[in-house]
């Protein structure tokens, strides 16, 4: 009923905790190779008879509609080599296909990475699986599940019973850097056809983040934010929060107090709460970062795990702590459970 496909290069080993996943669950697996130099096809033979070889054209959306052309079932999961399946209901996951036959469904992606020395978590749904027939990929890069017949068409999606952990963003800085390098030529290409795109410019701007030219970074988002924008998408959310994220890493503190302008309309994210919250106490504004904090921990959703639990009360400890008030850092550094730094905060103001 399911091909699962997968595009790889040269990510042998990641390929291999991928596919002994999948190979849990009674998928067609389909691996197209675009030019591996070591033992990438080797592993993947192991999984399937059905491994191709694509010359890279810098296309992604040529790659992932080539391997959809090899596969023989109805319906397509597309898998990124360094995305490990933790968990899948596959008998719901068939019932969600038959009950929702034409729409997209959408897979719960937790994203693994490095944030100044710290491992942080964020958590997304990502657009995955869909009927061959109706679907296919558009655009070189980040590309998008778009109707065959009519691209601009909207569609119905629904949420799968797939779970998966996405690694890609570990390896260390160099390997990071060479993604976003490769990213980034891509984006530009693209940007150059339509400068007002915005969810390009928010991409550029996050490849040169995560490169971590936080300037770059800046000048993309600002491009971006000139444009009007629906502050209840997710990339337009990511784009306010991440640049704070710049500011706060150059250093330009002051200028973070100019999004307070649009401080209720973004009012709605804990991950904006908890980066203007970060704004605020750069600028001594402690009253209005502990609301803001505070605030972020009465939303149920995020983006990036702790901003609206243990991350944000942590911070507000740090705050009374740095006031004098021990006691009251000492409660907040409570409410953050088991988090090493809080653990270490309760410890000082016991000493």
């Amino acid at each position: 009923m399911i091909s699962a496909c997968i595009i790889t290069k040269n990510e042998c080993d990641n390929l291999n905790i991928c596919l002994e996943r999948l190979s849990r669950y009674p998928f067609e697996i389909v691996v197209i190779d675009t030019g591996s130099t070591d033992d990438t096809k080797k592993v993947a033979k192991k999984y399937t008879s059905c491994v191709y070889d694509f010359v890279w054209c810098n296309d992604f959306s040529a790659a992932r509609n080539f391997a959809i052309s090899k596969a023989t079932k109805d319906y397509i999961l597309m898998i990124d080599t360094d995305e490990f399946v933790d968990s899948l209901d596959y008998e719901a996951l068939v019932a969600q296909i038959k009950a929702n036959p034409d729409a997209v469904g959408r897979i719960h992606r937790k994203n693994v990475f490095e944030s100044d020395g710290s491992d942080m978590i964020s958590n997304e749904l990502i657009n995955r699986l869909f009927p061959k027939k109706l679907y296919h990929y558009q655009g070189t890069i980040h590309e998008q599940v778009v109707y065959i017949d009519d691209p601009q068409k909207t569609y119905e999606t629904y949420v799968t019973s797939l779970f998966s952990t996405h690694v890609g963003y570990q390896g260390g800085q160099a390997l990071r850097l060479e993604k976003a390098n490769r990213n980034l030529k891509l984006l530009l290409k693209e940007h150059e056809k339509d400068e007002t795109d915005t969810y390009i410019l928010y991409q550029i701007g996050k490849a040169y983040y995560y490169m971590r030219d936080y300037q770059n970074a800046i000048t993309y988002f600002e491009k971006a934010m000139d444009y009007p924008m629906n502050n209840r998408l997710v990339y337009v959310i990511n784009i306010m929060s991440t640049y704070v994220y710049c500011l706060i890493n150059t250093k330009q503190f002051a200028k973070g107090l100019m999004l307070e302008a649009v401080y209720d309309d973004f009012a709605h994210s804990a991950d904006f709460l908890f980066a203007m919250g970060l704004i605020y106490m750069h600028n001594a504004h402690f009253e209005k970062a502990i609301k803001s904090f505070l605030d972020a921990t009465k939303i149920k959703d995020c983006d990036v795990e702790g901003v609206n639990t243990f991350l944000a009360y942590y911070n507000v400890g740090v705050i009374w702590e740095c006031l004098g008030n021990k006691e009251k850092a000492i409660s907040y550094y409570k409410e953050s459970g088991t988090y090493s730094p809080a653990l270490e905060g309760i410890k000082r103001c016991l000493n």
